[in-house]
């Protein structure tokens, strides 16, 4: 068997496989560990500040001399007042009161909410050569600007017209998002309904549309849905939530519990920690939420009002406060190295052709 593909030659890697960005959850040494087996580890940056940003590169760096790609979000920042988000900050500081923590309106307010725009220059003083993103699509001066120094554009798709869309603009892959994937919606086209097209059905008609190479994701997380993700037509794969329970993973204790313990009905669609559409393991604040009535502010002003309320939970290993983001395929991950995790679906699935 030979794991060579379009983009093991374009990427340069030894195996097809690329651990999926996770803010909050990925590290410069989850990445390294991934890209030195062969792999493409992947450095979330999203709404990061450019300092931090240099600083999680640089980390990176010294950890793996092989490819790696930086991701970014593509969005646009929505317009909002203080009134706007006033009934949410109520919100959450009651719940925070209720559960026993210290929140004040003060944390709730001033927040610095960073664009690609705002990172750009800092992927190219460090020299990154390959550029992920997702809630839309870069703009045509940024896409020019990349690849005229040789970078390689990866962007996110959830339905056949996002496909199109990145296609036409001159993106060089495509990730194809099944609404079994765990965390945020890569959704970008506000016209249309939610896309919740299923990787199993939405993977052959994006290749039957597109002449680019497709990355297949969501609910990935063996040498058994590798295989069926390459015979449905899939270039390469990406996997996610089989990463968060790593020794590596930034993920508190008890999510990772809950992961291993998950069933298949445990996760749900939500916008209650972001104002985006995202997917993970229901609990106690997604339900306080979403019952509450209170309107949720747009990505990514909710998911900044939040961050100090998740942040105490996490530090209090209260998984029923804090985001839980997972596929899903969750049940059974396991609490091994990055490593481990990463050779071991390459040794399963080279088992599957002995």
């Amino acid at each position: 068997m030979s794991w060579k593909s379009t983009v093991t030659d374009i990427l340069k890697l030894k195996y097809p496989i690329i651990q999926a960005p996770m803010l909050g959850v990925s590290t410069p040494e989850m990445v390294a560990a991934v890209s030195n087996e062969g792999g493409l580890g992947s450095l979330p940056v999203g709404g990061l500040s450019p300092e931090v940003i240099q600083q999680l590169i640089r980390q990176t760096q010294t950890l793996t001399n092989k490819p790696f790609a930086v991701n970014l979000f593509a969005h646009a920042v929505p317009p909002y007042t203080e009134e706007d988000i006033e009934p949410m900050r109520h919100l959450l500081m009651q719940l925070a009161t209720k559960r026993g923590y210290q929140l004040d309106a003060a944390n709730l307010s001033d927040f610095q909410l960073y664009t690609y725009h705002d990172q750009i220059d800092t992927l190219i003083q460090e020299g990154v050569s390959i550029v992920s993103f997702t809630f839309g699509c870069l703009d045509n001066t940024t896409i020019q600007l990349l690849k005229s120094i040789g970078c390689t554009l990866i962007g996110t798709a959830t339905c056949v017209e996002e496909a199109l869309y990145l296609q036409q603009h001159s993106i060089d892959l495509i990730t194809v998002q099944g609404v079994e994937a765990g965390g945020h919606r890569g959704t970008f086209i506000e016209s249309i309904p939610l896309p919740q097209v299923g990787l199993f059905s939405l993977l052959p008609q994006v290749k039957s549309a597109v002449q680019i190479p497709c990355i297949a994701a969501g609910g990935i997380n063996s040498a058994q849905s590798i295989k069926a993700a390459f015979e449905l037509g899939a270039d390469a794969v990406q996997i996610g939530t089989a990463f968060i329970g790593t020794e590596e993973s930034q993920a508190i204790a008890s999510y990772k519990d809950k992961l291993t313990a998950a069933k298949d009905t445990d996760t749900s669609l939500t916008r209650a920690f972001s104002g985006r559409w995202a997917r993970g393991i229901r609990n106690e604040l997604m339900s306080e939420i979403e019952e509450s009535g209170v309107p949720i502010p747009p990505y990514p002003v909710q998911n900044s009002l939040i961050a100090k309320l998740r942040k105490l939970a996490q530090q209090a290993g209260d998984s029923d406060y804090t985001t839980l983001w997972a596929g899903q395929s969750a049940g059974g991950t396991e609490r091994k190295s990055a490593k481990e995790v990463f050779l071991n679906l390459v040794e399963q699935y080279k088992v599957l052709y002995s």
